[in-house]
C-alpha cells in the first residue's frame, strides 16, 4: 500500500461550548479533525496551551502522530499538568480525526482493527439524597437496557455527617440500589474522594456483600503512595486514574496499588496515542480500562475508537448525549442501543462539529467551592 502523500498542519482552532473545549486542526488541503480537551475546571488554561503547541506544531505532517505526541509532551522543558495533557490530548484526537478521513476509515481500523464489536456501557444518570432516590434512577438504567452502572453513594452535604452516619448511609444506597437492579448487573462505587483512608476501609468491607463491581478514587488522589496504602486494606476491586496524565502515573499505579481498574479520562490523558500506551500498561498486568468520560460527544467518540481496538477495554462511562448542550455539539452522537455502545463506520472520530455550538451554548466556567466542615475547614483533607 502506498502512503498517502503528506499533508501539512496549517491552523489550529478553539472552540469553548458550555463547559467543553473543542479542537480543531486543518491541514493545507483543507482536512479537518476534531478533538476535546478536559481541564474541565480550567479550559481557559488549556486553550492557551492548546495554541501554544499549535504554534509550534503547524508545518507537521499531520500523519506522524507519534513524533507530534512525543514533540508537545517535551516542548519547552518536559513540563506537566492538566492544562499541558488536556491540550495535548485535543489535539492528538484532531490529528488521528483527519488519519481516518485521509484513508477514508475509522480510526479503530488504524489501531489494530477489532477487538471487540459493541463495548459495554455503564450507566452515569444515578444519584440522589436519599437510598429511595438512588434506587428510583437505577431503575432507569435496567428500563435502558445497560447492564452495569456507577453512582456516589453520598448526600450532597456528606462532609457535615458523623462518621458511623457517613459510612452507614452509604451502605443503604448501595444496598436500595442492589435490590432494584439485582444480583445479575455490575454497580461501580464512585467514593468521589469523599472519605479519609479509615472511613474508606471500612466501607469498604461493609460493601462486600453487594459485590460491587469496583470501588473508584476511595480517597482524593493526592499521590500513588497513600492510594496503595488504602489499597493494602482494601478486599474489593480498586479503579483509579481518571485525573491522571500519563503512562508514568499510571505504571505506578499498577505497580504500587495492585488496581483492578484504570480509568484515564481520553481528553486530558494524552488522547489516542495517550490513553493507547496506558492500555498496553494495563493488559501487561491483567488491569481493566474503564475510562472516565464524563465529557462531551467528541470525547466519547474518540474513546469508542479506542475501546473497540483495545483487548483490555472493558466498560464505557455512558451519559446522555442526545441533549443539550452535548446533542448541539456534533452531528450525531455515539449510538447506545441497549447498553451497548455500537460500532462506529464513518471515517475518523466518526462525528462531526457544529460550528454553531459556542453561539448555542456560550462558555459558562465552573465554580465549585470544596465542601465545607462545620468548623469552617475544608472538606476534603
Amino acid at each position: 500500500m502506498v502512503r498517502a502523500q503528506p499533508m501539512k498542519i496549517e491552523q489550529i482552532e478553539t472552540f469553548l461550548v458550555d463547559r467543553f473545549l473543542v479542537v480543531r486542526v486543518t491541514t493545507d488541503d483543507g482536512t479537518q479533525g476534531i478533538g476535546e480537551s478536559c481541564y474541565w475546571a480550567y479550559p481557559r488554561a488549556a486553550e492557551e496551551t492548546v495554541h501554544a503547541l499549535g504554534e509550534a506544531i503547524v508545518g507537521m505532517d499531520p500523519g506522524d502522530t507519534e513524533h507530534i505526541f512525543n514533540f508537545m509532551h517535551r516542548y519547552n522543558g518536559s513540563f506537566r499538568g492538566n492544562s499541558i495533557a488536556a491540550a495535548i490530548s485535543g489535539i492528538d484526537m484532531a490529528l488521528w480525526d483527519i488519519k481516518g478521513k485521509r484513508l477514508d476509515t475509522p480510526v479503530w481500523d488504524l489501531l489494530g482493527g477489532r477487538a471487540r464489536q459493541k463495548i459495554r456501557g455503564i450507566f452515569l444518570g444515578v444519584g440522589g439524597e436519599t437510598p429511595d432516590a438512588v434506587a428510583e434512577r437505577a431503575k432507569i438504567a435496567v428500563d435502558r437496557g445497560y447492564s452495569a452502572l456507577k453512582f456516589t453513594p453520598m448526600p450532597r452535604e456528606f462532609q457535615l455527617l458523623k462518621y458511623p452516619v457517613l459510612v452507614d448511609n452509604a451502605i443503604d444506597m448501595l444496598a436500595a440500589v442492589r435490590e432494584t437492579v439485582g444480583n445479575d448487573f455490575d454497580i461501580g462505587i464512585e467514593i468521589h474522594r469523599n472519605m479519609r483512608p479509615s472511613e474508606a476501609v471500612v466501607f469498604c468491607e461493609k460493601a462486600m456483600p453487594f459485590n460491587p463491581y469496583f470501588i473508584e478514587d476511595p480517597i482524593v488522589p493526592d499521590g500513588v503512595l497513600a492510594m496503595s496504602e488504602v489499597a493494602t486494606k482494601m478486599r474489593l476491586p480498586l479503579a483509579v486514574g481518571e485525573r491522571n496524565t500519563g503512562i508514568y502515573e499510571f505504571r505506578e499505579y499498577a505497580q504500587m496499588t495492585n488496581c483492578s481498574f484504570f480509568k484515564p479520562d481520553i481528553a486530558v490523558a494524552g488522547g489516542i496515542t495517550g490513553v493507547k500506551k496506558i492500555s498496553a500498561i494495563a493488559e501487561a498486568h491483567h488491569i481493566l480500562i474503564a475510562p472516565h468520560n464524563f465529557q462531551g460527544p467528541i470525547a466519547t467518540a474518540a474513546c469508542v475508537q479506542l475501546g473497540i481496538s483495545s483487548p483490555s477495554w472493558d466498560v464505557l462511562e455512558a451519559v446522555d448525549e442526545d441533549k443539550p448542550p452535548r446533542s448541539d455539539m456534533v452531528d450525531a452522537p455515539m449510538e447506545v442501543v441497549d447498553g451497548w455502545f455500537t460500532l462506529p463506520e464513518k471515517p475518523g472520530l466518526g462525528v462531526t462539529f457544529n460550528d454553531n455550538a459556542p453561539n448555542l451554548h456560550p462558555f459558562n466556567p465552573a465554580k465549585i467551592p470544596p465542601p465545607i466542615r462545620e468548623d469552617g475547614s475544608v472538606g476534603l483533607r
